[in-house]
């Protein structure tokens, strides 16, 4: 069974299709899985896995290597062009998200203030006030929605809690042009069911919940790596572009493709 990617709290740098040479802080354990979806084409692998033994991260250790990283990196003069939250899971299920979002970026004005803090969120905690108000300090702060027709979301993104898409539209929504919106495009199946969130009812449905929440740009990628659904397949960058200037010429908005 494909598991965990990161073994280690901070991790990298390394290239990101869509944010550039990251550093990424992953708050989950370091040798299990914790999330609130369970996505078929998570590359951490499936929640099945378990949480593993060793923990959450404390703040105080997220502090302690994230000065030690940047602190080399400065002193090396390695390029650095983001800090990314992202890891084994969920990162605002973190009880210490909040203050970890602080700590962050007090280090990061202190080692490299040009660089962007990214936190890569399926959007599920936004109804805590104090998640809320960590995302709102961040560069960008990047927040998933894969379709906007809840049975694809249930069958995709597979949600371990109730989840309602027009909700979290409306919470998205209340970022302004602060958030971006980021969705995962593939098809497949999964257990006889089919997956495609490329047809034109998923598109249409996409469009019309971009309008609503009119966040300030919108991230459209596709698989990269292996995925624990196997009968998954990427989606050819032609495709994606089209999608892409489809969703620009009646939106409005900026929409960065990755694929």
């Amino acid at each position: 069974m494909q598991t965990v990617l990161f073994h280690s709290t901070i991790f990298g740098p390394i290239h990101s299709r869509r944010l550039g040479s990251s550093l990424g802080i992953n708050l989950m354990p370091n040798d299990g899985k914790i999330c609130s979806f369970d996505c078929l084409y998570c590359e951490a692998g499936y929640n099945a896995q378990g949480p593993g033994t060793s923990g959450l991260p404390s703040r105080e250790q997220v502090a302690y290597e994230l000065e030690a990283k940047l602190k080399q990196l400065h002193d090396e003069e390695l390029p650095l062009d983001v800090i990314t939250f992202s890891g084994n899971g969920e990162p605002t299920l973190h009880p210490a998200f909040g203050e970890i979002i602080d700590d962050t970026i007090a280090l990061r004005d202190k080692y490299f203030p040009d660089v962007k803090i990214s936190v890569l969120s399926n959007a599920t905690r936004l109804g805590h006030p104090s998640v809320a108000e960590a995302l709102a300090k961040v560069d960008n702060n990047i927040l998933k929605i894969d379709s906007a027709l809840a049975t694809t979301v249930d069958a995709l993104d597979r949600p371990n809690s109730v989840y309602c898409i027009r909700k979290v539209a409306e919470q998205i929504a209340s970022f302004g042009k602060q958030a971006i919106v980021q969705t995962m495009l593939c098809r497949g199946e999964h257990e006889g069911t089919v997956i495609d969130n490329t047809t034109k009812e998923e598109i249409d449905a996409l469009i019309e919940l971009y309008k609503q929440i009119n966040p300030g740009s919108i991230m459209i990628y596709t698989i990269d790596r292996p995925t624990p659904e196997v009968n998954l397949r990427r989606i050819p960058r032609e495709e994606l572009d089209a999608i892409a200037e489809r969703i620009t010429k009646e939106t409005g908005l900026s929409v960065q493709v990755s694929g």
